[in-house]
């Protein structure tokens, strides 16, 4: 029953000083998203691009120390191909990686921070339109979708603490849950729902304020699953004891 975890690291390197490969040798999920890697090939040594049992690959933005996604993957799990959006305007921040299996396509996706004062919701509503027609074009052809990631977005007022004092906050803004709520209804579920339906599971916690340990959070991090496959997915854990981050990793497990 293949594993698949998503973590937004919040610097690759930091992470490997918090203990990352230490929870990968731990866990020893089969693939492995992180997002927010800041970093490219040629900056990271070999013990972090091969770590023992997996091989990696990276999209990392042109600004140098800003956004990233990379994959590792064990032996077996290659990907059949591994492609980014295709689209200039994401693609230069590293926002994705697109991994073809064969019962799958699997996307490991960093959306955009629409920032305060919304200085950067436009382009992340246009990322969102973006995935969503890159995954119902991926439906099309008759194969299945995984998309996991930091949505940057908290799906309903279940999915934070606090939502009535974030109503006016980037990752809860009216027009970023109208989004995601038009990606659900274009034929995706929200994996995590399928066994959970409680409040009070989050993903990411503010480093003020005492907020993870007060379990002040927001469920930003997630995977999605088109309808038709969401037989497979077995379980979605969220691992919310796992530090080195802000955020923390989730697994997604598949029925064979």
């Amino acid at each position: 029953m293949p594993i698949i975890a998503t973590w937004n690291v919040n610097g690759i390197r930091a992470a490997v000083r918090n203990g990352f490969l230490a929870w990968l040798d731990d866990v020893r999920p089969d693939i492995v998203c992180l997002q927010e890697t800041r970093a490219g090939t040629e900056d990271l040594p070999d013990d972090v691009l091969r770590p023992p049992g997996y091989e990696s690959l990276w999209r990392a933005a042109a600004k140098k120390g800003y956004s990233g996604v990379a994959v590792y993957y064990k032996p077996g799990f290659e990907p059949m191909e591994a492609e980014s959006l295709g689209d200039p305007r994401f693609d230069l921040e590293g926002r994705a990686l697109v991994l073809a299996y064969k019962d799958f396509t699997l996307i490991n996706a960093y959306y955009p921070n629409s920032q305060p004062e919304k200085a950067r919701l436009e382009y992340k509503l246009a990322f969102c339109d973006a995935m969503l027609a890159f995954c119902q074009q991926v439906r099309r052809a008759g194969k299945n979708i995984v998309v996991c990631g930091d949505y940057n977005i908290a799906p309903t007022e279940i999915d934070l603490a606090r939502p009535a004092q974030n109503e006016n906050s980037a990752g809860y803004y009216p027009e970023e849950r109208a989004a995601m709520q038009a990606f659900l209804a274009a034929g995706y579920v929200d994996a995590f729902r399928l066994f959970c339906p409680d409040p009070g599971h989050y993903t990411w916690w503010s480093y003020r304020a005492k907020a993870r340990e007060k379990n002040i959070g927001w469920r930003i991090d997630h995977h999605c699953v088109n309808r038709e496959f969401a037989g497979r997915v077995k379980s979605v854990i969220i691992q919310n004891a796992v530090m080195g981050s802000d955020h923390c990793p989730v697994l997604l497990t598949l029925k064979n």
